[in-house]
Formats: C-alpha cells, sequence, structure tokens
C-alpha cells in the first residue's frame, strides 16, 4: 500500500504472519486540534445548544486546515450523558450544524464515560491505520449545565443500570461492606467512593489531596496568563441558560480560580463522610467541546497536510469497578510496554484529574511520585471536565505543550467509570517528519 507500513494483513496468510502490536498498514497523524474554552455550570456558555457547540470547533478544525470538508470520512464523537439535547446521534448531530461539513459526511457518537473522546480519537487512529479511511475528525461535546450528568440514569430494573443480577452476585457483597463505611449507596458503582478508595490505596492524605487541587488552579492560571492555550482556542460568543445577555466573548475558561489557596480549601466538607477528598480536589461541571482531524499517509498527501504529531501507541485497561479510579495505572504500564518505552522517554503526561487522587495515585505508581512532568498547566480540578470532551482537550494541552519545550513523546491517559481507563502515546513532529 503506497506510502504507509508493511500491510501484513493483507500479504500473509494468517498462519504465516509475524505481525508484532502497534503493526498497521498506515500511521495515524493529528494534524490540528480546536476546543471552546470550558464553561462553568450555568456560565458563560451554558445557553449553547450542544451541537452547535460541536460545530464551532468542528468548523474551525476544517477552516484553519483549509481543507474541503467533504474529504473527511467519518467523525467519531464523545458524549457521555446521552439523553436530551445530547440524544440521538450527537456527532451526527454536529455535522448537521456545521457550515462546514456537508451532509454526505457520516457520524458516530461513543460513551466511554470519561474517556470518550479519547476514545474517539482512538476509533479514529484505527480507522485510518487499517486503511479504510484517510481522514477523520474525533472529538466530542458535553453541555454539563443543558444535560446534566446522570440526567439519564432512571430506575429501571428497580434501582438503575447496576441491579442486575450478575453484578450483584459478582460485586454486591463487597459494595454493601464497603460503601456504607463512606456513608454512599451500595446500590450503585460510586466514583465518589472509588476516588477516596484509590486515596486509601495510596496513601493520599486531605493535606496532599488540597495542595495538588492549588496546583491545578496555579498552573491553570500562569497558563492562561502567558497565552498556552490560546492557540487551539475558538473565540466564541457568551450565551448563558440563564440570567442576563452578554455581549462579551468567551475564550478564557471559566473555572480558574487564581486566589485558591490552602486556608480556604481547609475549611470545606469532604464529599463522603470521613473521606479526604472536597468539592475542590474534583473535577469541575463544565460546559465543553473539542476536536482533532487524524489522517493517515494517504490523506495527508492527498489534502496537502503536515502533521504536528504521530500517534505512537494506543491502550486500554480495565480495573476493579468498586476502586473504579486506578485505571490508568495499568493503561500507563501497558502501552509503554507496548510502544517499546519507559517512563523516562515521555517529556510530558497528561493524567485526567478527576479527583487530586487519581493524579497522585498515577504518580506514585509510575513516577515514584515525581509531578514534575505532570498535569504541568493545571487540569480538570480548575479547568473543568466536560466529560465527553476531555480527551481532545488534554491533547490540545499535551501537543501545545511539547511544541513550546520542544518534547518528543507525550502520554494521555483517563480514569473512567465502571473501572476503565485509556491510555494513548503521542509524538510530536516538528516540521513534519514526513
Amino acid at each position: 500500500l503506497a506510502q504507509g507500513l508493511p500491510c501484513f494483513f493483507a500479504a500473509r496468510p494468517f498462519p504465516a504472519m509475524a505481525v508484532k502490536p502497534g503493526d498497521a498498514c498506515f500511521g495515524a497523524y493529528i494534524v490540528a486540534v480546536t476546543r471552546v474554552a470550558g464553561g462553568r455550570r450555568n456560565g458563560r456558555i451554558s445557553g449553547w445548544h450542544p451541537a452547535d457547540l460541536g460545530a464551532v470547533v468542528v468548523d474551525a478544525l476544517v477552516e484553519r486546515t483549509g481543507i474541503d470538508g467533504a474529504a473527511v470520512d467519518d467523525v467519531a464523537w464523545g458524549c457521555v450523558t446521552q439523553s436530551g439535547a445530547h440524544a440521538e446521534n450527537l456527532g451526527r448531530n454536529v455535522v448537521l450544524s456545521s457550515k462546514r461539513l456537508p451532509n454526505t459526511v457520516p457520524a458516530f457518537t461513543l460513551d466511554r464515560q470519561c474517556g470518550s473522546a479519547q476514545q474517539a480519537m482512538h476509533c479514529a487512529a484505527q480507522a485510518v491505520m487499517s486503511g479504510t479511511q484517510d481522514c477523520v475528525i474525533a472529538g466530542g461535546t458535553e453541555s454539563m449545565s443543558v444535560v446534566p450528568m446522570d440526567s439519564n440514569v432512571d430506575t429501571t430494573w428497580a434501582g438503575g443500570p447496576h441491579k442486575g443480577e450478575g453484578i450483584a452476585e459478582h460485586y454486591g457483597a463487597r459494595m454493601k461492606e464497603v460503601y456504607p463505611t463512606l456513608g454512599a449507596d451500595p446500590s450503585k458503582f460510586d466514583q465518589f467512593v472509588g476516588a477516596e478508595l484509590v486515596a486509601q490505596k495510596y496513601g493520599i492524605t486531605r493535606a496532599d489531596a488540597d495542595a495538588y487541587a492549588v496546583r491545578s488552579h496555579q498552573l491553570a492560571d500562569a497558563a492562561t496568563k502567558a497565552g498556552k492555550f490560546a492557540a487551539d482556542i475558538v473565540k466564541i460568543p457568551s450565551k448563558k441558560i440563564k440570567g442576563e445577555a452578554t455581549s462579551e466573548m468567551h475564550e478564557v475558561d471559566e473555572g480558574i480560580r487564581p486566589s485558591a489557596n490552602l486556608e480556604a480549601m481547609a475549611k470545606l466538607k469532604p464529599i463522603l463522610q470521613g473521606g479526604v477528598l472536597t468539592a475542590a480536589a474534583a473535577s469541575q461541571i463544565c460546559d465543553g467541546a473539542a476536536a482533532i482531524l487524524i489522517c493517515n499517509e494517504r490523506g495527508l498527501e492527498k489534502l496537502k497536510l503536515k502533521p504536528r504529531a504521530r500517534i505512537v501507541a494506543l491502550g486500554l485497561a480495565g480495573t476493579d469497578p468498586i476502586t473504579m479510579l486506578d485505571g490508568p495505572i495499568p493503561a500507563t504500564e501497558a502501552i509503554l510496554k507496548k510502544a517499546g518505552l519507559t517512563v523516562k522517554d515521555l517529556d510530558l503526561i497528561e493524567v485526567n484529574e478527576a479527583f487530586s487522587s487519581v493524579p497522585l495515585a498515577w504518580a506514585r505508581a509510575i513516577t515514584g511520585g515525581d509531578i514534575s512532568r505532570l498535569n504541568v498547566n493545571g487540569g480538570a480540578i480548575a479547568l473543568g471536565h466536560p466529560m465527553g470532551a476531555t480527551g481532545a482537550i488534554l491533547t490540545s494541552k499535551l501537543l501545545g505543550e511539547l511544541d513550546r519545550r520542544g518534547g518528543r513523546y507525550g502520554l494521555i491517559t483517563m480514569c473512567e467509570s465502571g473501572g476503565t481507563a485509556n491510555a494513548t502515546i503521542i509524538e510530536r513532529l516538528p516540521g513534519s517528519k514526513l
């Protein structure tokens, strides 16, 4: 296949194949990333319809790369709470709302919980690596002001999605044992419980959690003032779901608190009884959208594009759904092995800040506690976590900082409700190596 890596699947009969992890017909390359600045709950962009918010970042991606929208083979879109304005294939509604993509461009919407946009990126990468498609947009939208978290969960089956006989058999007894110790409902898996269990497992204290939360705000504030996020952010008019109309443009992440300090955080009560995590040590509810253009060599040549980065490896992990949130640790271990790298080879790391305990646990398990390369411009504690879009937002942050530092390899990894995790390693391509 022209300009691709050897396609073992096409070239050899199955019994004779000697395929190694990562072998593919083509490579997968990140051409560009766009996002809107995060909006606080009921804040500056809460009045935007989720499909329109997604269309804004998709249109900006097409405009900035100069491609013909009809050349996009598919759109892979992440969204977690798929009800209300997020329902009925939000990705397709993003396309239909776009000014730059014709309705001949298909789309699908997926839910891997908080890793949805990252999984969308994986799906796009897998599509172009196989050669079945050459140019795919991946991303996600979550308008948490419009469609609140868990609003798609009802009480069918006498209690919801975790009340089936199989889950009760496998996990029910332990949930009844563990959850009441934190004052939580033992009838469903609970991310707040998971965050506390991770803190217990890795020896993370209230002081550790609070200090990390302050760090997130300080770093995000410094990065914003230095203009580090500006290149990928698409400016949009503010539009509130309630309250007075405003004419200001939304171009800065709204959740950052420059005045965050340990004294104020020390006054907050923990989310769960006896816990170490407060609301300040948790990711913020947020409205947001982000998009990534991913091509293979054939797509780059056809569209005359230069890539910013190569996707080196894709990883996943499944873990205990009660502890739930330490999946980034085995996902990181697995992807490093697959890529033939060590953690020392990574110039920068983005571990989603679902709670302070998640990146701190990752660091204690993987880097011996060193956080000097971790979330260096803050994370979801300060910037917000629009669940279906966060994976693409982390990609924007990581790639921008690799460019500034002249770094080579970066890792993105994300814990996910239910006990799964995604991991992605990218390699910056200065001036394009193709």
